[in-house]
């Protein structure tokens, strides 16, 4: 893959194509207003973004349930009073031609702002102090996602991602170690990726037909089980509901150490399936223009920065400007950081990165 490959347009399966292959990752930055509106921080980054070159950009986690609140300063989507900031990021996104996505999540047992009452889970955890959701709260729990994407919809976005990645709660509901649910959405693999297969049908049978829907999906920690992580990659390619699946290792070149893929990336055991018109996203520790190549050639349609658009906004620009572009080291200043447009509370967060604020 070489740089004028990689700002060649890509057309999803629906909706707008993206005009090149750099994508802005879901960037948590906490700098919302307390009630999940979108603040002025929020508001003169993406400002910031939609000039800087990207083809496709992602909003921060986006809490569809006020229980699901995991962030101070998480942005919201599950009231409507949240339209307005929302619609002023679309459409500051659409003006400059930036395919645009909300990420839909909730925190689930881990969500930080939820008193143990409302701390939920698939299954009752001690050491999150979180209970059960009751049947009819799971499908409560789904149509808050579906809710929350036809806001999403309404305010302009050309689509949403489906984050079901990182311990949060779609995660838990996958993770054997964590659902031990006895219905329909517990136990077995199909019942555990029940609730993840509903909500991706409702917001197909809900919102326009040009209305693009992503997974993403990570495969370590939280009790997941690699194969059935892979599994349901297939799974839900094959429903065709989705128009990209995006895989969020830690470190895209990671190499399992144990089990029946031992000696094998993880990415490379889910570019090998068949994808048909469903194009795959990865992002994880790429920093440098070659790290964004190596990720294309390996298979993937598209990438995702987060760390390297950190500390670059600009960075599909820097790479236009030098094909060899390489992220500044890391630690870096506040100030450096300021200079770049972060705001003080975003600054604040990226000073719980190990080694990445001096």
């Amino acid at each position: 893959m070489n740089l004028k490959d990689v700002f060649q347009p890509l057309k999803l399966a629906r909706g707008s194509a993206l005009s090149n292959r750099v994508a802005l990752a879901p960037l948590t930055n906490q700098q919302s207003n307390d009630d999940g509106t979108a603040s002025l921080d929020d508001l003169q980054w993406f400002e910031i973004i939609a000039s800087s070159g990207y083809g496709f950009v992602m909003t921060c986690a986006a809490n569809v349930q006020a229980n699901g609140k995991a962030f101070s300063g998480q942005l919201g989507i599950y009231s409507d009073r949240h339209l307005e900031g929302l619609t002023k990021i679309a459409c500051t996104l659409k003006k400059r031609g930036v395919v645009s996505s909300v990420q839909l999540h909730h925190g689930g047992m881990r969500a930080a702002f939820a008193d143990p009452d409302n701390r939920v889970g698939p299954t009752k955890n001690l050491m999150y102090e979180s209970r059960a959701l009751s049947n009819s709260e799971v499908k409560e729990l789904r149509d808050d996602f579906i809710r929350a994407a036809k806001r999403a919809q309404i305010a302009g976005f050309d689509g949403v991602e489906v984050h079901a990645a990182f311990g949060w709660i779609l995660t838990q509901f996958l993770s054997p170690a964590l659902n031990r649910r006895v219905d329909e959405y517990g136990g077995s693999f199909e019942n555990r990726t029940r609730l993840i297969r509903e909500i991706i049908s409702g917001i197909r049978a809900e919102c326009r037909s040009d209305f693009q829907i992503g997974l993403r999906l990570s495969m370590e920690r939280y009790g997941l089980e690699l194969a059935d992580i892979v599994q349901l990659a297939r799974v839900v390619i094959e429903e065709g509901e989705i128009d990209y699946l995006d895989l969020a290792p830690w470190d895209v070149n990671k190499v399992v150490q144990e089990g029946e893929f031992a000696g094998r990336r993880i990415i490379d055991l889910f570019t090998e399936i068949p994808r048909g018109n469903v194009k795959f996203v990865v992002s994880g520790k790429i920093l440098d223009a070659s790290d964004l190549y190596d990720a294309l050639d390996s298979g993937f349609d598209f990438v995702m920065v987060g760390k390297a658009a950190v500390l670059e906004p600009r960075f599909p620009k820097m790479i236009q400007l030098d094909a060899n572009y390489k992220s500044p080291d890391i630690p870096v200043t506040p100030s450096y950081l300021t200079e770049q447009g972060l705001s003080d509370r975003f600054i604040d967060y990226m000073k719980n990165w190990d080694n990445f604020v001096r």
